[in-house]
């Protein structure tokens, strides 16, 4: 078939110059179009061999809009279709409405749009017959760009026809590739808000930049470390995601990356903040508010359309608050797991270390936790910056001991877990608690200061039966417990038996919680207290006993500790004086001698604010006579804060109550300070008094001079622990006063100390 008019083989020079200039008119310039196209693809259909070989004559070496045209060929409707179906990117379709039938094309045009789904494929039908024309409402519905008969289409109405569906479909093809970027962008916001790791968000947003600009993943993300290691100078640029060929570089700082073209384009990208296009690379700048500024390079093979940067700059608005949102979750995430001053593992990311660990099986490993000795003395005198530099001083220590480790021994971890307590995870073979004790024998220099720094060491063999990592720190802690203990090597392993001691003694806690609260097993006895002189009673000492719900009777230094530990013993020391004194006014009101009570205060009772009080709401609630009661302090709490005591003891005896100092030359009494103490009465210890009748005379030297240091300062003495006639009468000849033990009697309860109170009655008299 020819097409009369169409295609001439000589164009004359009016015809030629109509044609170029439609063609290069400067001022209908269409839209770039996609980089990923070379050409216009153009799809004959038409089963006239004829009309292809014409339409390929009149376009040759045309070019719309800077592009030149391809065209694929089909000369039936099921070769047309098939073409449709695996070839991308067909702009137009030049399509014959009467081919196989009289029908054929616009059965054509239906499938196209319907099975097919190409909305952006521009449609002119061509047709040798006018009479079978489609109506109007068939090329509404099915948009078909134009109408021609074959008749009608010179070479120059071919051309503008075919330059007006060619920029119809760019327009439309671009509009769409803006949704569907747009839409990518909205339902990737999503997923990359949802990374909270910064190399899981980086692997994001490569995915979804690649599938945004139809690329297969290339790139890479660099970013600053938001969390440098104490003492690094800067925050050097790394690579914390990668995708394709650039996998290897994760992790890798940007200098060390072997690639200038790389290096310099990111470094220019965050010097001029703002997205660099050069031939073949992409590279987008994100700014976080808080300086940690990052940059993605994209291997872009051929340039960028105009939509795709438009595009990409919306999509790097949602990466940058992405970003911020990693930055966010990564700081939670280290304040959680992490040490702030240090930027070690903290005691959750210890435990998590040690369940890491346990997962992967591997056997021969050993916990310990670490404990500078004394560093609350050292931060207290020295203030919380050098103690801070203190324990970075140590960290490093701890870290120059370990070395590199051996591939196998990476894994080892080192963490800070307490306020003066690391925390070490290490193979056995590494972890010799005596080689790392020796670590600490040099002293360590914190500015114009050498301290000496000493450590005790707690450690747990990992084992099938270790439990998790909770687990396995509370058995350290154990251990740790008991090398305090240890004056020898300061270090101990678990055992077993530590957890069932421990378990006893919390179980022992909970009983005596029990019992102080419900006043159930709680008792006073009495150990009376005798003049030498004259053999006569003058006082007893109350003493608390326990006997649990189960007959055991515990001793008071067990449980006395316990309640210490537990804050029980203020309660606990009102009781005991309450009882005491509401039991001297009864035997008062029998009639028996006036006696002194003596009761002990804990070292924790009393430096309770509210002790003073406790003990003049007693005193005024059972109108006890105040100077019939003495408070007995251990020479320690004597010694404790000399303002303190003093101001305390001053208020006590305000109210009458007479000041006693129990275990008097256990420890290391200021003279001076002494004597500015408001006491009555020294005690001698146990200690001394048994030593007594040993042959070096040793303890009645230092009885005697606890009495004459009593004498000088006017206070009376009294011996405890006598047990037999001997002591009592070198006591009584080197001036001591009073005395009690076992040689007089045993503490008893209050009716068998009166019954052995009123079988003295008759001699005494």
């Amino acid at each position: 078939m020819t097409l009369p008019n169409s295609f001439p083989h000589a164009v004359d020079q009016a015809d030629s110059d109509d044609l170029l200039e439609f063609i290069d008119d400067p001022e209908d310039v269409a839209p770039a179009p996609l980089r990923t196209r070379k050409c216009w693809r153009v799809l004959i259909v038409d089963d006239d061999r004829e009309v292809h070989n014409a339409t390929l004559f009149a376009l040759h070496d045309i070019l719309i809009d800077g592009h030149p045209l391809q065209f694929l060929h089909a000369h039936t409707g099921a070769e047309a279709l098939d073409i449709l179906r695996h070839e991308p990117d067909i702009a137009v379709a030049l399509l014959d409405v009467v081919m196989e039938n009289e029908s054929s094309g616009l059965d054509l045009v239906r499938l196209i749009r319907n099975e097919l789904g190409l909305a952006e494929l521009r449609i002119i039908l061509r047709t040798g017959q006018p009479g079978y024309a489609p109506e109007m409402r068939v090329i509404r519905d099915y948009d078909i760009n134009d109408y021609k008969t074959k008749s009608e289409l010179t070479r120059i109405r071919l051309l503008t026809t075919l330059t007006t569906a060619i920029r119809s479909y760019e327009q439309i093809h671009t509009i769409n590739a803006s949704r569907r970027g747009l839409e990518l962008i909205v339902n990737s916001a999503a997923d990359l808000f949802s990374q909270r790791a910064l190399r899981g968000f980086a692997e994001g947003v490569l995915t979804q930049l690649a599938a945004l600009l139809r690329l297969a993943p290339e790139g890479l993300l660099c970013a600053r470390d938001a969390h440098p290691q104490p003492g690094a100078l800067n925050r050097p640029l790394t690579v914390v995601g990668a995708a394709g060929r650039y996998s290897v570089l994760i992790d890798r700082p940007l200098e060390e990356i072997d690639d200038p073209r790389i290096v310099n384009d990111v470094r220019r990208c965050l010097a001029e903040k703002r997205n660099i296009y050069t031939d073949g690379a992409t590279v987008l700048y994100f700014s976080g508010d808080d300086g940690n500024n990052a940059a993605v390079f994209l291997a872009t093979r051929t340039p960028l359309t105009e939509t795709d940067r438009q595009l990409l700059e919306v999509f790097c608005v949602n990466i940058a608050v992405g970003l911020e949102n990693v930055n966010l979750f990564g700081d939670l995430e280290f304040l959680a797991f992490s040490d702030p001053l240090t930027g070690l593992p903290n005691r959750k990311g210890f435990i998590k270390a040690i369940d890491e660990h346990r997962q992967r099986g591997e056997a021969g490993w050993t916990v310990a936790l670490i404990d500078i000795d004394h560093f609350s003395e050292i931060n207290d005198a020295l203030g919380h910056e050098k103690g801070d530099t203190l324990l970075l001083a140590v960290m490093q220590r701890l870290r120059d001991w370990l070395g590199n480790p051996a591939a196998e021994d990476a894994r080892a971890t080192l963490a800070r877990v307490g306020g003066d307590v690391f925390g070490l995870l290490a193979p056995d073979r590494k972890l010799d608690p005596a080689a790392l004790l020796a670590q600490f024998d040099a002293p360590i220099s914190v500015e114009d200061y050498r301290l000496p720094v000493q450590a005790t060491i707690g450690l747990t063999r990992l084992c099938a039966d270790s439990g998790d990592g909770l687990n396995v720190i509370k058995t350290t802690n154990i251990a740790l417990k008991r090398a305090r203990n240890d004056q020898h090597t300061h270090w101990r392993y678990y055992t077993q038996d530590m957890t069932a001691a421990t378990r006893a003694r919390l179980d022992l806690l909970h009983d005596l919680r029990a019992a102080i609260v419900g006043k159930r097993g709680l008792s006073v006895h009495y150990q009376p207290q005798i003049d030498l002189a004259s053999g006569r009673v003058v006082g007893a000492e109350a003493l608390i006993r326990w006997r649990t719900d189960d007959g055991r009777n515990i001793p008071p230094d067990q449980f006395i500790s316990l309640a210490e530990y537990a804050g029980l013993i203020p309660d606990l020391g009102e009781w005991v004086l309450r009882t005491a004194a509401a039991q001297l006014l009864r035997w008062d009101a029998e009639g028996l001698p006036s006696l002194r009570m003596a009761v002990n205060v804990s070292p924790v009772q009393f430096r309770d604010n509210r002790f003073v009080s406790r003990v003049r709401e007693v005193f005024d609630t059972l109108g006890v006579p105040a100077r019939r009661i003495e408070l007995e302090i251990t020479e320690g709490v004597a010694m404790f804060d000399a303002d303190t005591v003093i101001a305390t003891l001053r208020e006590l005896r305000s109210l009458g109550a007479e000041i006693a100092v129990d275990d008097f030359g256990t420890g290391f009494s200021s003279l001076s300070y002494l004597q500015q103490l408001p006491l009555n009465r020294l005690k001698i210890d146990r200690s001394f008094v048994s030593a007594m009748t040993l042959p070096d005379g040793c303890g009645t030297r230092i009885a005697d001079m606890v009495v004459k240091l009593a004498q000088a300062l006017g206070l009376s003495v009294v011996a405890e622990g006598v047990e037999n006639e001997a002591q009592a009468a070198l006591l009584h000849n080197i001036g001591c006063e009073q005395a009690q033990g076992y040689l007089y009697a045993r503490p008893m309860d209050a009716d068998n100390f009166r019954a052995w109170l009123h079988a003295r009655l008759p001699a005494e008299a």
